[in-house]
């Protein structure tokens, strides 16, 4: 009894003393001396987490500061349109897409077209060579400085003929040829186009529109003055033509309803020549016409029979007898009334030099007689 009793207590004793070593001694499963100087070194995992919390912070709060800088203003409601693409430069990227053609490609798809006529070849040989059509239409840019893109359709529309009309057994490069077709069309284009009013229309007009500016500077720089005599020499065309045709290319076109000044109230059209004949001219017409129809009038009168159906029903009428017709109604044959009328001709003139002298000068009395 007294020994378990004693026992007890020496547990009791033990257990107050572990308590005792909890509290007082640090918690630490291995001693220090026994750990690794790297071990060591790292700081424990909740040392870790403290640490890296205000860390955390700040870079979240640099991140943030940095889309502050990096974001643009806002723009205004009416700032929020579309941005406008250039349609030329969407175009190029757009042809740089087809792939060109090597010489033996471009020789085994025209025989084949030549010989087949498929389309999906056509359009393979119209693509490869869209850049060649942008190349040739920059030459002729400075005659044609609105859209440029104009004159890359003109070209296509050419190089299309090109594919059509090409024989790849005469010996000449595809490319070779499209090119003057792509000229051709352009060329065709930008003349019809300069004016509101053709200049091109004739093989002249076109040689002086293309070599004009060209042949005055080749004179200039020779030593000769360019005057249109010289140039119609060199370039065989027409000393008229040439004028002509610097008037056309130097003068602007001008509205017929445009005042002639910014404060005028006159238009270019009110100083335009009429075409028709002038006044003094129409009176002295309606006189000698009103002279000339009383005169015819007493010519008449004398007349007879034949002579006056004649005169009234086929010289003077609006839908006058046919020979045929006035031998009918008298029972004479068509060589009769020929004769009859030739006769009374020669009489009406002898009568109008008499009672009017100075016929000759007048056209509607020499019509008329």
């Amino acid at each position: 009894m007294p020994q378990e009793t004693r026992s007890h207590k020496e547990l009791q004793d033990i257990s107050e003393e572990i308590k005792l070593q909890k509290i007082e001694e640090p918690a630490l499963a291995v001693p220090l001396d026994l750990l690794s100087e790297e071990e060591a070194a790292k700081p424990s995992k909740k040392a870790k987490r403290k640490r890296g919390r205000p860390r955390k912070k700040k870079l979240e709060a640099k991140k943030e500061d940095r889309k502050e800088e990096t974001r643009l203003p806002a723009l205004p409601e009416e700032d929020k349109a579309p941005v406008a693409i250039d349609p030329l430069q969407q175009y190029l990227r757009e042809i740089s897409k087809y792939p060109l053609l090597t010489r033996e490609e471009e020789e085994r798809l025209t025989k084949e077209y030549y010989k087949t006529r498929d389309p999906k070849i056509a359009y393979r040989l119209v693509t490869s060579n869209l850049r060649l059509v942008v190349k040739i239409a920059l030459d002729f840019q400075k005659f044609w400085m609105q859209n440029f893109l104009d004159l890359i359709q003109e070209g296509n529309v050419g190089l299309m003929q090109a594919v059509k009309k090409f024989d790849p057994y005469r010996g000449v490069k595809f490319s070779y040829y499209a090119s003057f077709w792509i000229k051709a069309y352009i060329l065709k284009f930008i003349m019809d186009n300069w004016r509101l009013v053709k200049i091109g229309t004739t093989q002249a007009q076109r040689k002086l529109f293309y070599n004009l500016r060209k042949e005055k500077e080749r004179l200039d720089a020779m030593g000769f003055e360019p005057a249109p005599k010289l140039i119609s020499e060199r370039l065989n065309v027409r000393e008229e033509d040439v004028i002509e045709m610097e008037q056309r290319l130097s003068g602007g076109e001008i509205s017929l309803d445009a005042p002639i000044k910014d404060d005028s109230e006159e238009l270019h059209r009110d100083f335009l020549a009429d075409p028709g004949p002038k006044v003094e001219d129409q009176v002295a017409r309606r006189e000698v016409l009103t002279k000339l129809r009383s005169i015819l009038e007493e010519f008449g009168k004398d007349l007879k029979d034949k002579e006056r159906v004649i005169f009234y029903e086929r010289l003077l009428a609006e839908e006058p007898l046919t020979l045929q017709q006035i031998g009918q109604r008298f029972g004479i044959s068509r060589e009769r009334v020929r004769q009859i009328e030739e006769r009374l001709l020669k009489k009406l003139r002898k009568y109008l030099k008499e009672r009017l002298p100075d016929a000759e000068n007048y056209p509607l009395a020499i019509e008329a007689s």
